[in-house]
């Protein structure tokens, strides 16, 4: 019980800090482990795009060693040195502040109809070809990206730490952010991406149906559930389709469909049903995850509450 209670409180610390402080603008160990991530690569898959051993040699290279110190370090600390330590790896980990920071850049201007303005705010958070967006697009784009960056850089986040601990969450975010520079389907990264794209989907398989059943019980749970079982199954990414199909769902908007990308217009399926994505929506999609993350810390305090109860 006593261990449950104080994954609760770390958790809470956390996000009051990164509610307080947002992400480091400076020294933030993510950015220093994308550039190492970045000089392996270029090493390892200069000269012509490597196989697929050398990409598992590359991800085994960057977090075995990271997260056996950090297993190591936990077992060697004092508790009082521990929670410290979990509280600033989760608050470095989380990014709720963050999320929502840019999705409002982009639905401030969009509200004002500066579409141009929210064109550049929206390519900061999206790959698709903005110039090519029109505010309908704009607005899809940033809501499909508030609700499945909630999943990747909270909801999981959250999960591997009350799972995992330190070690856990670190790893989680470490492959995260192996994906999202190599897990392409590109020449280049097609083959050594593979292992971190399949590892993402691994570790993020059951955060994301937890984000997605967190949405549906926010929103419209029926018509979310409806979205989730008949369209998540047509979208390329086993983990996002889930998630966006329910936060879709829930909110009751259309997202997904045809999109401009700089290789020409991808043909994606339709999620959700309803209106049509706007500024509001965009909004919308941050105060379901906000709303998600304060019914994950309700939930664990009745299993706390549960737990005393039954001890």
């Amino acid at each position: 019980m006593d261990g449950v209670l104080e994954s609760v409180a770390v958790c809470a610390v956390a996000l009051v800090l990164d509610r307080w402080l947002g992400e480091p603008r400076r020294w933030h160990p993510v950015v220093g482990f994308g550039q190492l991530a970045g000089w392996i690569e270029h090493q390892v898959n200069r000269s012509r795009p490597a196989g697929i051993g050398r990409g598992v040699l590359a991800v085994l290279a960057l977090v075995v060693p990271v997260t056996l110190a950090l297993w190591l370090l936990v077992g060697m600390l004092s508790p009082a040195f521990l929670l410290v330590l979990e509280v600033l790896t989760l608050w470095l980990a989380l990014s709720l502040r963050g999320l929502a920071e840019h999705g409002l850049a982009v639905a401030r201007p969009l509200a004002g109809h500066r579409l141009d303005e929210a064109r550049t705010q929206v390519a900061r958070i999206v790959s698709r070809d903005a110039a090519a967006l029109d505010e309908r697009g704009v607005a899809a784009a940033a809501t499909e990206s508030m609700l499945e960056n909630g999943a990747d850089a909270v909801f999981a986040s959250l999960f591997w730490f009350l799972v995992a601990g330190v070690p856990g969450v670190v790893l989680h975010r470490m492959i995260n952010t192996l994906d999202a520079m190599w897990g392409y389907r590109t020449p280049r990264f097609y083959r050594f991406g593979r292992c971190a794209a399949r590892l993402d989907d691994a570790m993020n398989w059951v955060p994301a149906r937890l984000t997605a059943l967190t949405y549906a019980c926010l929103g419209n749970t029926r018509r979310a559930w409806r979205c989730w079982r008949t369209q998540a199954p047509l979208w390329d990414s086993p983990n996002a389709g889930p998630v966006m199909a329910a936060g879709a769902g829930a909110l009751g908007v259309r997202l997904g469909g045809p999109a401009p990308y700089a290789t020409g217009i991808k043909d994606r399926p339709w999620l959700g049903s309803g209106t049509e994505p706007e500024a509001g929506t965009i909004r919308d999609a941050i105060r379901l995850v906000h709303l998600g993350v304060g019914l994950w810390l309700a939930a664990l305090v009745l299993l706390v509450g549960a737990q005393e109860v039954l001890w």
